[in-house]
């Protein structure tokens, strides 16, 4: 049988309140790095991003790629609730990222059926991976849904 003793000091207790600190630091920065990890794929140019979508039953033109930069709101509004609901309903879920920089990418569609207006795609990448997207119309009267071919 082992038996340690450990003198109770003051040196003692803080080195073993430092570690439970790191401990504890750790621990929120694994379920921080979790939480924050999208269900998409991951991306890191426009080949790959081209390719995610035409996975999805998308002919795109590559060269039509739009970046921009957004701030995903801290707080939602009515209508960025909406649209959020409609990432969730494709897996994606937006307000992990509130407060939070993504890129969006968009990209012309040549393959859209049954509608003869101009229909892009969009994908919303933070850290290379797609966290969000949609397919629309740039026309007023026009439709949004999510990213698979319909």
């Amino acid at each position: 049988m082992f038996v340690y003793t450990v003198k109770w000091n003051k040196k003692t207790a803080l080195l073993i309140i430092l570690i439970a600190a790191l401990v504890i630091c750790a621990l929120i920065l694994l379920i921080g790095a979790l939480k924050g990890s999208g269900s998409g794929a991951r991306v890191s140019n426009t080949q790959e991003r081209v390719e995610y979508l035409e996975s999805l039953g998308w002919e795109i033109q590559p060269e039509s790629e739009i970046e921009r930069s957004v701030v995903i709101p801290r707080e939602f509004s009515e209508i960025y609730s909406a649209y959020n609901q409609l990432q969730l309903a494709q897996g994606y879920d937006l307000s992990k990222y509130c407060g939070l920089n993504v890129n969006v990418y968009t990209y012309s569609i040549l393959n859209y059926k049954g509608y003869t207006g101009h229909v892009v795609a969009e994908v919303y990448v933070y850290n290379s991976e797609i966290v969000g997207g949609d397919v629309h119309s740039l026309e007023l009267d026009g439709f949004m849904h999510g990213l698979k071919a319909k």
